[in-house]
């Protein structure tokens, strides 16, 4: 990657002017060039200026992978904005919340979402609504709304470099806490790029590679994979679900991908449903995993199936960006279980609870420093108190160091559940589930599953004298909740198990049945 990058918009313009007829971006068999994805990107800065974006204004973002992404984010960033990914699996009151919370002045959407006439309901002092073309089959556009085309139609495509300061906010990624409260990271132009970078380095990615890419960009694993393809003048071949695996190991093949990422629930379903040896993919260079730890037995059934795939085994947090570690594929047999040492640019201490950090062997909180760190959460100076000190961030997460400085995880110090890609509080569920009529308590874990990693686990005390059905449990869930945060089992019980001090006793819950 050229030296002297101060953002995203610098590394994207330096890549279609190296590689302008290179494909940067594929899907459903349409191909997008660099020199037709740069333009693309200015005209759509200049219409977000000219509708009267401020520096630093915050613009939300309702749409699926899609070309349409790509140039909305960079050319919220190249215009001086703030790019806010929302999840498109939340319902319109998560939406709502998440947009208001960080006092959005623009959304650009999808026409078709289920959820946006509820979030425009909710959030009637956005600014400028557009929606993009192709995804409102079926619905008509909201009357509030610019088309996608319309908007552009005015706008010119030269490259009018906006206010961009590496320090200032660039995005802005919403990750539940463990009080259920909204929190967005807020990450910097520095942090963007100083990732990018690291991740360009111990990868070794450059325009010849091409990833056939199943994450979604409002998630930071899925945002790091987009950027640093486009860094490199590399091809993103966007496939937007796994309900068909067999679909995603056939483009791996016929496009002749390079790369793949996934969580390890990725990995679990592609060995369960597809025979991999029935595909040529030999043009397979490296895999990367995050998203959580993926069990050393799914890992050698990985090697096994795609023995000359180079696998990285990586560590990340949305507060650090997206990367911390990685285990050089090298030493992946003698380290399993390990999630390496830090990208390049980060520096990993193990600390007790006094904050000092303790020698190998010895458990500890782990703390990161780098320019990948985040600037903190969006208008939330308590919960940024918390977790940075003195430049360093504390993860959370508990682990230890080997003799030669190799990571190991072994557990975290919060109650967050992830299943799949997803992160969730417990108590998101646990708030929804205690308006239902005649819940008296609740509480929400992550249960071993072979697949998901986790799923969600309810335990209830029904209000005495009380008959309550998991299904009217879960109902209730699927009218407020994202589907990935829907109980998968239902347990009631008389009481909950709690300390001395009155907290739930949640490894306990966990055994519940």
């Amino acid at each position: 990657m050229a030296a002297g990058a101060t953002s995203l918009v610098d590394l994207l313009r330096r890549s279609a002017q190296r590689f302008p007829e290179r494909p940067a971006i594929l899907n459903r068999g349409v191909g997008v060039r660099y020199g037709e994805l740069w333009p693309s990107v200015c005209r759509a800065a200049n219409a977000l200026r000219a509708g009267g974006l401020a520096p630093g204004e915050r613009v939300a973002l309702l749409i699926e992978n899609s070309a349409e992404y790509v140039i909305a984010y960079y050319a919220v960033l190249q215009a001086g904005g703030v790019a806010v990914g929302l999840n498109t699996a939340m319902r319109g009151p998560e939406l709502a919340r998440n947009v208001a919370q960080c006092a959005a002045g623009a959304l650009i959407a999808m026409p078709g979402h289920p959820e946006l006439p509820a979030l425009l309901a909710a959030c009637g002092t956005l600014r400028q609504v557009v929606t993009i073309p192709g995804s409102g089959v079926g619905r008509a556009a909201p009357t509030r709304a610019l088309a996608w085309h319309d908007w552009l139609a005015n706008a010119d495509a030269a490259d009018i470099p906006g206010p961009i300061e590496p320090h200032a906010p660039a995005a802005i990624i919403y990750t539940s806490g463990t009080t259920g409260d909204p929190r967005g990271v807020t990450l910097s132009h520095r942090n963007l790029v100083a990732n990018t970078q690291s991740i360009l380095d111990y990868l070794r990615l450059t325009e010849a590679d091409r990833i056939v890419n199943v994450l979604p960009f409002y998630y930071s694993y899925g945002n790091s994979v987009l950027h640093s393809y486009l860094a490199a003048g590399g091809s993103l071949v966007l496939e937007n679900s796994l309900t068909y695996p067999h679909l995603v190991v056939q483009a791996i093949a016929s496009e002749r991908a390079t790369g793949f990422s996934g969580v390890p629930s990725t990995y679990a379903l592609l060995l369960q449903r597809v025979t991999l040896a029935d595909y040529d993919l030999s043009s397979l260079r490296y895999l990367t995993q995050a998203g959580g730890a993926m069990a050393p037995a799914l890992t050698q059934r990985l090697r096994a199936a795609l023995p000359a795939a180079r696998l990285f085994v990586m560590y990340g947090q949305t507060e650090a960006t997206a990367r911390i570690s990685y285990l050089p594929p090298e030493r992946l047999d003698e380290k399993l279980g390990s999630v390496g040492i830090g990208i390049p640019g980060v520096t990993l201490e193990v600390r007790d609870a006094a904050g000092v950090a303790v020698a190998p062997g010895v458990e500890g909180e782990v703390c990161v420093q780098g320019d990948n760190v985040m600037l903190g959460y969006w208008e939330n100076p308590e919960a940024t108190a918390r977790v940075l000190h003195d430049g360093w961030l504390r993860t959370g997460d508990i682990g230890r160091f080997d003799p030669e400085g190799y990571l190991s995880l072994v557990g975290r110090s919060s109650d967050m559940i992830k299943t799949g890609a997803h992160r969730i509080s417990p108590l998101e569920i646990e708030e929804v589930v205690l308006e239902l009529e005649g819940v008296a308590e609740c509480a929400a874990v992550g249960v071993v599953d072979p697949i998901l990693g986790e799923v969600v686990r309810l335990c209830v005390v029904p209000a005495e004298g009380t008959a309550l059905e998991p299904r009217v449990v879960q109902a209730h869930c699927r009218e407020r909740l994202a589907a990935y945060k829907v109980p998968k089992e239902v347990v009631f019980m008389a009481t909950l198990p709690k300390t001395a001090s009155g907290k739930v006793k949640r490894f306990m819950l966990k055994e519940a049945g």
